[in-house]
């Protein structure tokens, strides 16, 4: 049975966290030998409570607790060099990211690996702001424009990728979004799935807009050096 360490980062999302468990467990179970890892970054509700209670009830759950809010990157970082197993899936507390698209990507990943390291998905059809999604399209074309990672939607949090290749990666900031380029940039390849995307229902966004398209095109610049050095190491 193959096995997938699954992270999640969640800052403030206690009124989402059995729904999300539920859901994945209803998909991954006799299926996968799995674990979750939940990143609680410096949550300030209740969401510490949930997990405690989840992980009582569960005895894959695992979680870490950081102090201070440092943000989804590290928290996947984070995340990523606890887990037990070689084949990560990182998806966002949110409940946006639709659980059952996990074994669609695994089931591609484990039929494809090692032709393919990194799969990740593509949100159809997408339940965002009209603010939100015109940043994001603008920052998804510039991006692939200049880094050339094929990848129409970086920004979608839910990917299945090689844990080996993920850990030779310097980490910054902001890293999570740029998966694909990095991935190429250690010379393996990445496919796309279209996947399912939903309403926030519970708590809002922590991310913004236009402070977040002006980092993301900082990042690129930061991304394209990783990439000389990796490729000229």
């Amino acid at each position: 049975m193959n096995k997938l360490s699954v992270v999640i980062p969640l800052f403030n999302e206690e009124q989402n966290l059995r729904k999300l468990v539920d859901e994945i467990f209803s998909c991954l179970v006799n299926k996968y030998m799995f674990e979750i890892i939940f990143v609680n970054d410096g949550s300030t509700d209740r969401s510490v409570e949930v997990l405690e209670k989840l992980r009582n009830k569960h005895k894959n759950i695992f979680i870490i607790n950081q102090d201070t809010n440092k943000g989804q990157s590290f928290s996947i970082y984070n995340g990523v060099h606890f887990s037990n197993y070689k084949s990560i899936v990182t998806l966002d507390a949110d409940l946006q990211n639709d659980p059952k698209d996990i074994e669609l990507l695994a089931n591609f990943y484990f039929q494809n690996y090692p032709n393919y390291k990194l799969v990740g998905g593509i949100r159809n059809k997408r339940k965002d702001s009209i603010i939100k999604l015109i940043s994001s399209k603008i920052a998804n074309k510039v991006r692939k424009l200049i880094l050339n990672d094929k990848c129409d939607d970086t920004g979608c949090s839910l990917k299945v990728f090689d844990k080996s290749e993920f850990v030779k990666l310097p980490y910054f900031s902001g890293m999570h979004r740029f998966l694909p380029a990095l991935f190429l940039a250690l010379n393996n390849q990445n496919f796309f799935l279209k996947v399912n995307h939903r309403h926030r229902v519970h708590g809002k966004s922590k991310y913004g807009t236009i402070d977040r398209l002006i980092k993301g095109i900082i990042d690129i610049f930061r991304v394209l050096i990783i990439k000389y050095k990796l490729n000229n190491g």
